[in-house]
């Protein structure tokens, strides 16, 4: 009789699954990483193994899948937040970079100009030296002949035993020629400033209601409550605004404004007609306090200056001819921001500004500062002409 053969015995679990059982699997060996059918577990070599549903298992996975997307979604939210904040500072920069190359240019071409300027001041002084030099050589060498011929005459009256001497003839001599000294005037725009520097006084006619000038019309302090005022034409009433008494219609000028005390305010320059109105024709640099914070914008247009520290004192250059007004840091010696290129028709007039507070007492107040007496004793230029 022939003999039926027994079943092969397989080699391993995964052989006995594939060729005994012939179910689908159900299970998830977590060791392993496989499906096998139910009768896996039978085996001694996977009975310690963790063994889940196939079902619980693709659930077990699609949550971890599902934490591993957000995580990653999370990641890439902060990584778009991360590149949009160098995006932001990245324009800034170019920003800042581009105002500061615009001041660079504008202070250096007033310094271009005002250095001509000495320049050609002190060339004229000495063109004036050596021809006083020329002059008193002139001098001495006319003074050199006339002793001569004075001693010629003295022995001519000598030889003659001419007794008395003729005292008003010793006594002549040439007047000597007047030395005129050069002096040349000091570096540095900060110095030249100063000898354009004017002392500007405020206009109580033009100051707004809440407004107290001085009674030496150099400083100026902000009363929250609006006080009895008689009326004028030419007082502002559009905000807390008082005008300088001086007009220029030609030339430089500079004033410096102490700021410390005030918490907001406006410097300026404005036509003293078109100053009285809210849309009138200024030029504005405006400083602001949020908490410690220092902002300030100039203004037209409306722009903001890149600057974030407080400032004492603040200086406003005008050039009427070249169409040009720049404020400047007195303390630090530096350019805050710079108009070129204006176009001026008529009287200017200075203007000082202080914000007028919602509610609560604001102390805040503005100071005119005289000007130092300067140790140059040439201009740098014709002064301008004031109305």
């Amino acid at each position: 009789r022939e003999s039926i053969p027994y079943p092969k015995q397989p080699t391993s679990t995964e052989d006995a699954c594939s060729e005994i059982h012939l179910e689908p699997p159900q299970l998830f060996c977590h060791e392993n990483q496989i499906t096998r059918c139910d009768k896996y577990l039978l085996y001694q070599e996977h009975r310690n193994h963790v063994v889940y549903r196939v079902q619980e298992a693709a659930e077990n996975y699609r949550k971890l899948f599902q934490e591993i997307l957000n995580s990653l979604k999370e990641k890439l939210e902060v990584a778009k937040s991360i590149l949009a904040d160098e995006q932001e500072r990245v324009v800034l920069m170019q920003e800042e970079e581009q105002n500061l190359k615009e001041v660079i240019e504008s202070e250096y071409r007033l310094r271009f100009r005002l250095m001509m300027e000495e320049n050609e001041v002190n060339f004229q002084s000495l063109q004036g030296y050596i021809f006083n030099l020329n002059l008193r050589e002139a001098s001495q060498n006319q003074l050199i002949e006339f002793v001569a011929k004075l001693k010629e005459k003295f022995q001519e009256i000598l030889q003659v035993r001419f007794g008395k001497r003729s005292e008003s003839l010793l006594l002549q001599c040439l007047e000597p020629a007047r030395i005129t000294d050069l002096s040349l005037c000091q570096t540095g725009i900060s110095k030249m400033l100063k000898v354009l520097q004017r002392p500007i006084t405020l206009d109580p006619k033009t100051a707004h209601p809440c407004l107290i000038v001085s009674e030496d019309l150099r400083s100026v302090r902000l009363r929250n409550i609006q006080q009895e005022v008689p009326g004028h034409p030419e007082r502002l009433d559009f905000s807390a605004t008082v005008l300088g008494v001086e007009s220029f219609t030609s030339g430089r000028h500079y004033w410096e404004v102490d700021v410390e005390k005030a918490t907001q305010w406006q410097l300026g320059i404005g036509r003293g007609s078109a100053s009285r109105h809210a849309s009138g024709d200024k030029v504005l640099l405006t400083g602001s306090m949020m908490g410690t914070d220092f902002t300030f914008w100039a203004f037209p247009p409306l722009k903001r200056v890149s600057l974030r520290e407080q400032m004492h004192r603040v200086g406003v250059f005008l050039d009427y001819e070249y169409g040009q007004i720049a404020f400047y840091d007195v303390t630090r010696q530096s350019l805050i921001y710079n108009f070129s290129y204006l176009t001026f028709h008529g009287a200017l007039k200075p203007i000082f500004s202080l914000c007028i507070s919602r509610g609560g007492t604001n102390p805040d107040s503005l100071s005119i500062c005289l000007p130092h007496v300067s140790s140059c004793t040439g201009t740098l230029s014709p002064q301008s002409s004031l109305v």
